[in-house]
């Protein structure tokens, strides 16, 4: 796998840690950030080593987006095929992240906005500062608030009257109330965050990640399903896990009254 230039990162055991590391800028996206994080999680799904993923910033902002000058002026440049290979690539990066059968865990060390709040949206799991705040500000900048996928996930989380409220103003909301919302799984003191998503993530990577990566591909799959199909994807998937040796090694665990021993296969 090629290590990215754009942005940090690192292994802590089982788990890869991005962090955005333009804190002038409060850690804003260029489109090398943007080409190098799509690949990575394209790449991520073939690193054995790596079982969960953290995603966070540097400084004091998580991150705000696109970045003004270096995209957005150049965007005015481009015709509508030049824009719409543009916006495609930013699409790709939600699929990636949610392709990927390994658990994301956004570690908002501060302000998520825009494409920012996007990312952290994508990830399974979001474990914001009390400073923290989200914005998806986009309806400020004259763009549609459903962008990057926002209004097929963000009404998943909050519901669509609550997502419409959010996308349609763009207002920024704090942490507890993005807690109240659902959007915010977990928030701790600012010196916290990092720590905390780490001990979730390997918790994670620990365990059987097979059996991770088939519920989070089933969570996002099912979203559209009926509940007949629901059932069928479900049986076929579960069997699937009851060929692993993570399941025999969990009965064989608790057989033996020990702690299981999960490799992921």
């Amino acid at each position: 796998m090629k290590t990215p230039t754009s942005f940090r990162w690192e292994l802590k055991g089982n788990v890869g840690v991005v962090t955005f590391n333009r804190p002038e800028t409060m850690n804003s996206l260029t489109f090398e950030v943007y080409r190098e994080l799509t690949d990575l999680f394209f790449e991520l799904e073939k690193e054995p080593q790596v079982k969960a993923v953290v995603v966070t910033g540097e400084s004091k902002g998580f991150c705000s987006g696109g970045d003004v000058n270096s995209i957005i002026g150049e965007l005015f440049s481009r015709d509508l095929p030049g824009l719409v290979d543009f916006t495609r690539m930013t699409c790709e990066l939600i699929a990636n992240m949610r392709r990927l059968h390994k658990p994301i865990i956004a570690a908002l060390n501060g302000t998520a906005a825009g494409a920012g709040a996007v990312i952290a949206l994508a990830s399974d799991l979001r474990i914001a500062s009390e400073k923290a705040k989200i914005a998806f500000l986009f309806v400020k900048v004259g763009l549609a608030g459903a962008d990057m996928g926002a209004a097929h996930l963000l009404p998943r989380l909050v519901g669509l009257s609550r997502a419409t409220e959010l996308l349609y103003f763009g207002d920024a909301i704090d942490a507890p109330t993005a807690e109240k919302y659902g959007l915010f799984n977990k928030v701790v003191p600012p010196e916290k965050v990092l720590d905390e998503a780490l001990a979730w993530a390997t918790r994670l990577a620990s365990g059987p990640t097979f059996a991770i990566g088939m519920t989070k591909e089933l969570l996002d799959e099912e979203a559209t399903q009926d509940l007949r199909a629901a059932l069928a994807n479900e049986a076929r998937a579960q069997a699937a896990c009851m060929l692993t040796k993570d399941f025999r090694e969990a009965y064989d665990a608790f057989v033996a009254k020990r702690p299981a021993k999960f490799t992921g296969r």
